[in-house]
């Protein structure tokens, strides 16, 4: 049985438990993180010393970084298939879905960090009105990229299916719908999320009221 480590309201353990419904994998998850069990506990640091969640053992093996868990679990643990379905074997396929993955790890994520802990967090370290301004134009131009993207594919990130890829996107954009903030119109950003929504996974640990 997979253990997940992490509470279940973070947008990174969430990335890993909807994966795990994608691919039908049965897993047990204990809380982990602020309001919980403290990742400075030494249990806890012994199998992450970046104090982060979410931690993914299996058996003997312990993983941590959401996006190198959920690609293992796809790899690793996706049954007969192989989870291929959601991380091609294919290379060209495989560097597709792994583009928009880092895309999203990286530019997107960066983009909306300040606007979010200021407007959906509330955080008084993030009260600079010009550094939340320049964080949702970020934020704003980077979903315009994803617009576009999904204008071509007509269905998902990186191509006609839905892939792995699409796990943290559509995170990032149930994130973007979350946040109060005057937004731009964003056709394909916005058939995308009801699209999503046709999940299970994405229902229950994804479009679920939390951001």
């Amino acid at each position: 049985m997979l253990k997940i480590l992490g509470k279940a309201s973070s947008i990174n353990v969430r990335k890993v438990l909807w994966t795990c419904a994608e691919l039908s994998l049965p897993f047990d998850r204990e809380d982990w993180g602020g309001g919980f069990q403290p990742t400075s506990d030494p249990a806890f640091l012994a199998l992450n010393p970046n104090a982060m969640v979410p931690v993914l053992v299996d058996g003997d093996f312990v993983l941590w970084e959401s996006n190198s868990i959920i690609r293992y679990l796809a790899n690793q643990r996706g049954g007969e298939c192989g989870g291929q379905h959601l991380y091609p074997a294919e290379p060209k396929l495989r560097a597709r879905v792994d583009q928009w993955m880092d895309w999203q790890a990286t530019d997107l994520n960066r983009s909306w960090s300040y606007a979010f802990m200021a407007l959906a967090r509330q955080s008084p370290a993030h009260r600079d009105a010009s550094a939340i301004k320049a964080s949702c134009e970020d934020w704003a131009r980077f979903m315009g990229i994803l617009d576009q993207r999904l204008a071509s594919t007509g269905a998902y990130v990186a191509g006609n299916a839905f892939t792995l890829a699409d796990i943290p996107i559509g995170l990032s954009v149930n994130r973007w719908f979350e946040t109060p903030f005057d937004k731009p119109a964003l056709p394909a950003v916005a058939a995308y999320y009801d699209r999503l929504a046709a999940r299970d996974g994405y229902r229950t640990y994804g479009r679920n009221g939390t951001a």
